[in-house]
């Protein structure tokens, strides 16, 4: 008999970058998600977008809509609906929270990724507030601001170990 390989550590399948950037994230939680054996298929093959999606908590339930898992290719009249609504499993008192602090003006839940861990899918939502314009364009700000430091100092070290190699080679 054959041993069967355990996958182990996370594997990347989907990311929701524009979220960070519209909203300022407060709270993070890990969840499963219900899926079909065409829809777990489709994910190994690295294809999904959460770009549209959202969750919403119905009936004491969480759901993650819009998040766009592509029918399989080699599945057959078995295979799943693209965009159709998923069933997340998360802890009662986590559902309760997020639901009540939902409620309040401006915050929501959003889908930032979808991964394997440990050869299960999973999702990692967050509780969100949007963000106004003049927010995106200070977080854009500061991206550049340390993007241009990082460069100024990578060139300093740059210069340095040069002029060190030059003091070297006389």
């Amino acid at each position: 008999m054959a041993k069967e390989k355990k996958e182990t550590g996370r594997k990347l399948v989907a990311q929701n970058k524009k979220a960070r950037y519209d909203y300022h994230i407060l709270d993070t939680y890990e969840c499963g998600m219900v899926l079909t054996g065409t829809e777990v298929k489709s994910l190994r093959q690295g294809r999904s977008s959460l770009v549209d999606g959202f969750v919403q908590i119905d009936g004491g339930e969480a759901w993650l809509h819009n998040a766009h898992i592509p029918e399989y290719t080699q599945g057959t009249w078995t295979n799943h609906s693209a965009r159709r609504k998923r069933k997340l499993l998360m802890h009662r008192a986590e559902i309760d929270k997020l639901d009540s602090k939902s409620q309040e003006t401006g915050h929501t839940i959003v889908p930032l990724a979808i991964y394997f861990k440990e050869g299960r899918a999973k999702v990692e939502i967050a509780l969100a507030k949007g963000k106004k314009e003049y927010d995106k364009r200070q977080t854009l700000r500061e991206k550049q601001d340390t993007r241009e430091s990082n460069r100024a100092i990578a060139a300093a070290r740059r210069r340095q170990r040069a002029t060190a190699a030059r003091a070297q080679q006389r």
